[in-house]
């Protein structure tokens, strides 16, 4: 008999997941009558495959949890949703203002934060950069000087890592770091593929005054390889207006700015 109570459940957790698969996210009831079983039973069910890794809990249900981020090439990243990261990266830039010493993490939508800058007047604007590609966006600026930490290359994101970069970012205090992510899960925190990367993530925001996550609604609910930080570091958080009703009831749990463009 209990050989096939744990078949049964096994079967049911494996449906669970293909549901949720399907529709995205799933309430406890919903679950509930579909399976016939109690919604102590779907808690559990649910607090199981969350334990695992496979689904994220929310209040009253769950939500689809996609396989970990890939760490693609620079070149594929730039055809991922290009208006998306345009828009972020325009609204990011709007914030930032003469005078100031800014972080600009590797990534897509930071490259679109550098795009917009050399679009607008400074006089004494500093960047300090770990990418090479937006280092070279910056370079003909008058009015931006640029910062680079040194380190060794990440090829596939064009970016600067490991000791050298660590020790420079140690001696710096800046006023705001835009943090570019390849996974963001509400309740856990922001990820990338790369541990030296986010290593050096964690470090841009501990010494800087604001943190500031740009990215795509797409990243939402992915986790990846190694955790940059947890979300109570976060200050802002831009992403688009795409993000679906669940991810932004789960924000705003937290104590941080959630801005959709």
């Amino acid at each position: 008999m209990k050989d096939f109570e744990r078949q049964n459940t096994t079967r049911r957790r494996a449906a669970i997941l293909k549901l949720l698969e399907k529709e995205g996210q799933i309430s406890v009831p919903t679950l509930s009558h579909y399976f016939k079983v109690s919604e102590v039973t779907i808690r559990n069910d649910l607090a199981q495959l969350a334990a695992q890794g496979l689904l994220i809990r929310t209040r009253g249900g769950a939500i689809w949890q996609p396989p970990l981020a890939i760490d693609f090439h620079l070149r594929e990243k730039l055809k991922l949703h290009p208006e998306e990261k345009r828009r972020i990266g325009q609204y990011a830039a709007s914030m930032i203002s003469d005078g100031e010493t800014i972080i600009l993490d590797s990534g897509t939508t930071t490259l679109e934060i550098a795009n917009a800058l050399v679009r607008r007047e400074f006089q004494h604007l500093t960047v300090v950069t770990n990418a090479l590609n937006i280092a070279i966006v910056l370079a003909n600026h008058q009015g931006i000087r640029v910062i680079m930490p040194g380190g060794v290359m990440r090829q596939n994101a064009l970016s600067l890592v490991g000791p050298i970069a660590e020790t420079t970012l140690n001696n710096l205090h800046c006023d705001r770091a835009f943090i570019g992510v390849d996974g963001i899960v509400p309740g856990e925190g922001i990820y990338t593929p790369n541990h030296e990367e986010a290593f050096l993530n964690r470090l841009m925001i501990e010494h800087s005054r604001q943190a500031i996550v740009v990215t795509d609604s797409s990243k939402f609910g992915k986790k990846s390889f190694a955790r940059i930080a947890p979300l109570k570091d976060i200050d802002i958080i831009i992403t688009d207006k795409h993000l679906p009703a669940p991810y932004r009831k789960e924000l705003k749990r937290h104590a941080l700015q959630l801005v959709l463009v």
